[in-house]
């Protein structure tokens, strides 16, 4: 078994779309990013490389890179995946939180779970989403930007 750990963080601004793990949270504002900015995405893209001592997202999807500009962050997850797969590995185990003071997530992580869970080939109940506020503190806790921690354990075939 392995474990990585991965973090993302995003400002929030208007015009875009607020795209977590595919999934569109009905908000005000959107991640900004080269990609879509999915910080859930992103966060468990990078725990999966970490697990596999493979680097981060930006050493295999550069945002210096124009094929990767407002892509689908579920496209790269994917292709995370088949590097997972190649080096004989799958998912065991998925935990993340989201930290975001607005919108409220908590009622969009079994939709998540699901999505996530169907590209990840694993049952939904091996991946786990919640949602917290940063109590009012700091960039996140005024309504500036979401942040994510992934932890992900990893398996040989």
């Amino acid at each position: 078994m392995k474990v990585g750990i991965g973090y993302d963080i995003h400002k929030l601004v208007k015009g875009r779309k607020l795209i977590l793990g595919e999934i569109e949270i009905k908000f005000s504002k959107g991640l900004s990013g080269h990609s879509d900015g999915d910080v859930l995405t992103h966060a468990i893209i990078d725990a999966i490389l970490g697990a596999l001592g493979k680097g981060d997202i930006g050493k295999h999807f550069p945002d210096t890179d124009s094929r990767y500009k407002n892509i689908s962050s579920l496209v790269l997850l994917k292709e995370t995946m088949k590097l997972l797969t190649k080096s004989k590995y799958r998912i065991n185990n998925l935990d993340t939180v989201i930290i975001a003071e607005k919108p409220k997530i908590a009622s969009y992580s079994g939709k998540i779970e699901e999505r996530l869970a169907s590209v990840l080939k694993v049952k939904k109940e091996f991946i786990n989403i919640k949602a917290k506020t940063n109590e009012g503190l700091g960039e996140i806790g005024k309504g500036k930007a979401i942040a994510c921690f992934a932890i992900v354990s990893i398996l040989r075939h």
